[in-house]
């Protein structure tokens, strides 16, 4: 192997900055073209040949995000690549996983297969909506857990008055993990859909009454779960209510919700970028994380460590 060489696409270009700047390097020189009908090129403007690539992209929407992944990977494996890792902060359409209903794809698997046939030899990705997503691939995975960087943040934190609490029955595990951490309680918030990005109801199971609420979950779309919750715990007497979550999507209204629900803060990773800052946004960086985690596969240590800081 000749060495190690980490490439950006468009969509996470200011952590794939911070990530080369953690190995005091600069990211390799590329170049993505967009002809006049909407067709795109990769060009890598240096030799790869023989050399460990990372190619750094959350696969968010638009399509153009995936669409540059696959093209960066194609012409990384027909450049004689010696090694081809896949680094997806955030997974798009991971919530896509399974048949829910009749006639409609299994697009987190569909998303898999193409990754493969393009020709990445490893994944490694952060906080899957659904852990058993790393199945869907034939090749290794390294997933990588927010709690690495969320944990050292509220460890900083009065957390006397703390509890937990999950914004839906799914998120059960997500948010016992941090109560265990900090030897606190947790509660549950069980929601009622009438159709997709859609809340109908939520139900508080547990007492939050004088708590300080803090809300878990893998990502914010359109923040109707999340700030309905909110909202609700406060109901409920909490004496406050903040979140967190490790993709922030905040498609839509999202922005609005938020601004006008009754959350103190909701603290974010940068697997996306923000699309307009907000004050009761936070951003907590994971770039280090991801740099971290790709020395690591680079000389072939455990990423396991990387957990338990």
């Amino acid at each position: 192997m000749k060495g190690l060489k980490i490439f950006s696409g468009n969509a996470s270009l200011e952590m794939s900055k911070k990530i080369a700047s953690d190995f005091g390097a600069k990211l390799g020189d590329m170049d993505i073209f967009k002809f006049s009908d909407g067709e795109m090129q990769c060009v890598l403007n240096e030799s790869v040949r023989g050399a460990h690539v990372f190619f750094v992209q959350s696969t968010y929407a638009p399509g153009d995000n995936i669409m540059e992944l696959l093209l960066m990977i194609d012409a990384a494996k027909r450049a004689s690549a010696g090694y081809i890792t896949a680094v997806i902060p955030y997974y798009g359409y991971a919530r896509q996983d399974r048949k829910d209903k009749p006639r409609v794809p299994i697009s987190a698997k569909l998303m898999a297969n193409i990754i493969q046939a393009a020709g990445a030899d490893r994944v490694m990705t952060m906080d899957l909506h659904a852990q058993q997503i790393q199945g869907f691939f034939d090749i290794p995975v390294d997933h990588l857990i927010g709690e690495a960087i969320m944990f050292p943040y509220l460890k900083n934190m009065d957390l006397s008055n703390t509890i937990f609490a999950s914004p839906d029955v799914g998120g059960v595990k997500r948010a016992r993990a941090y109560a265990r951490k900090f030897d606190k309680d947790f509660v549950i918030c069980d929601k009622e859909r009438k159709k997709a990005n859609e809340v109908a109801n939520i139900i508080v199971i547990g007492d939050v009454k004088g708590k300080d609420v803090i809300l878990i979950d893998d990502l914010v779309d359109t923040a109707g779960t999340m700030t309905m919750a909110a909202d609700k715990i406060m109901e409920e007497g909490a004496n406050s209510v903040s979140a967190i979550c490790t993709h922030p999507v905040l498609s839509g209204p999202a922005y609005e919700r938020i601004e006008n629900s009754k959350l103190n803060k909701l603290i974010v990773s940068d697997t996306i970028p923000l699309k307009k800052e907000s004050k009761k946004i936070e951003v907590i960086s994971c770039s280090h994380l991801f740099s971290d985690a790709i020395n690591y596969v680079f000389e072939y240590k455990s990423i396991q460590s990387l957990f338990n800081r």
